[in-house]
């Protein structure tokens, strides 16, 4: 039926997963497999956690959605932890999408390069294997040539550079941000130097252009703090998240400095920031800086990446590196045909990891992965390594 009335946008996998619980996904005959993809990070504390369910069912009851022409109790409450847990003095507009929260800062960016007076700023810096999102201007955002084919005219005041060191060198009179991502979730899984991000940062602020950071995937303690902006040390004007806020609800957030840049009628979302994805978004915080708080997440990131690194020093034939950060991790491997083996023998022994780039396996399990989960994943992970040879 699917392939009926669908339109084939996904090169789909047909399995048909019918429950969850904790990191383990079931399809319809029983079978359990181990996620340490989580949807593309966004099940954040994993399948049928009892208490994000309970806040959504009892959420659900009261009110699923209003409008944005109403006050949302929920949602200033969860701006307000967002603006708290980070410890950065902005103010938060809430989406659907990490697509939609990068629209959201583009048009921040280009606002704020209208409001600086003489010559229009516009132009807007982006790194070479970027990914930003899939409408016309964050695809002409994403800095790979293969996403633009067949979708243009794009927008134009969009630059490209091949790393941080050659930023500086594309800056114009017309530029007003550079938008990037901290760990490239389709690029590699290759985290940028924290001491390239801080001079990048200061260069840029001497130069009156934004500095915006995409953490759609990176966020919401992927990296062990809500934000990989603070484990480098770095203050954005615009932070951008979306995947685990909801724990598998739909929604997106971009923050800033920026208090005022909009006034209303500006900007806006009929669904963004409703009732129910925003208590979603307030119980996936609560669990998530509990197991921050408690030591728990960083015990889990030690461990994970620890088995990584074991997989990767016992198969050196097979996985050249080991690169990540938090529980955004990534093996290497000699070249595509050997990634796409890997993820299909891993799938045939029920574990489930994902593509990053040319010749990396991405994983992102669920930040609330049990040590149980983890060794039984890697347990079924080991016995395929023989079948890569």
């Amino acid at each position: 039926m699917d392939l009926d009335y669908v339109l084939h946008t996904y090169a789909r996998d047909y399995t048909h997963f019918v429950k969850g619980n904790g990191a383990r996904l079931f399809d319809e005959s029983g079978r359990d497999y181990m996620d340490f993809g989580s949807g593309i990070a966004v099940c954040s504390v994993g399948y049928g956690n009892e208490r994000l369910a309970k806040a959504i069912s009892e959420q659900a009851y009261n009110l699923i959605h209003t409008s944005n022409l109403y006050g949302i109790e929920p949602q200033a409450r969860l701006a307000k932890r967002l603006v708290e847990l980070s410890g950065y003095d902005m103010r938060v507009f809430f989406a659907n999408s990490g697509a939609e929260a990068n629209e959201g800062a583009l048009k921040i960016a280009r606002k704020f390069g209208e409001q600086l007076g003489g010559i229009k700023r516009y132009q807007i810096i982006t790194l070479d294997s970027s990914f930003h999102g899939r409408t016309i201007s964050t695809l002409k955002a994403t800095a790979q040539s293969k996403m633009h084919d067949y979708f243009g005219p794009y927008p134009d005041g969009f630059v490209y550079a091949k790393d941080l060191a050659e930023i500086p060198s594309k800056i114009s009179d017309v530029t007003c941000a550079v938008l990037l991502e901290l760990v490239q979730g389709e690029g590699g899984i290759t985290p940028f130097k924290r001491e390239e991000m801080l001079y990048l940062e200061k260069f840029l602020k001497a130069k009156n252009i934004l500095l915006m950071i995409d953490e759609v995937q990176t966020g919401i303690y992927r990296s062990g703090e809500l934000f990989a902006s603070q484990k480098y040390g770095i203050n954005p004007d615009v932070i951008t998240t979306a995947k685990g806020l909801g724990g598998g609800v739909p929604i997106g957030a971009v923050m800033t400095t920026l208090k005022d840049i909009f006034v209303p009628g500006e900007h806006g979302s009929t669904f963004g920031g409703n009732f129910l994805s925003t208590r979603a978004g307030l119980e996936v915080l609560e669990i998530l800086e509990e197991e921050r708080s408690s030591g728990r997440l960083e015990r889990t990131i030690t461990y994970f990446k620890d088995k990584l690194q074991d997989l990767q020093k016992s198969y050196p034939e097979i996985f050249i590196e080991e690169v990540g950060l938090g529980l955004m991790r990534g093996l290497r491997m000699r070249d595509v045909e050997s990634l796409e083996k890997f993820i299909k023998k891993a799938k045939e022994n029920r574990v489930l990891i994902l593509k990053s780039g040319k010749n990396t396996a991405r994983f992102l399990p669920p930040l609330t992965i049990t040590l149980e989960e983890m060794e039984e994943g890697f347990k079924r992970l080991e016995e395929v390594i023989g079948d890569l040879g």
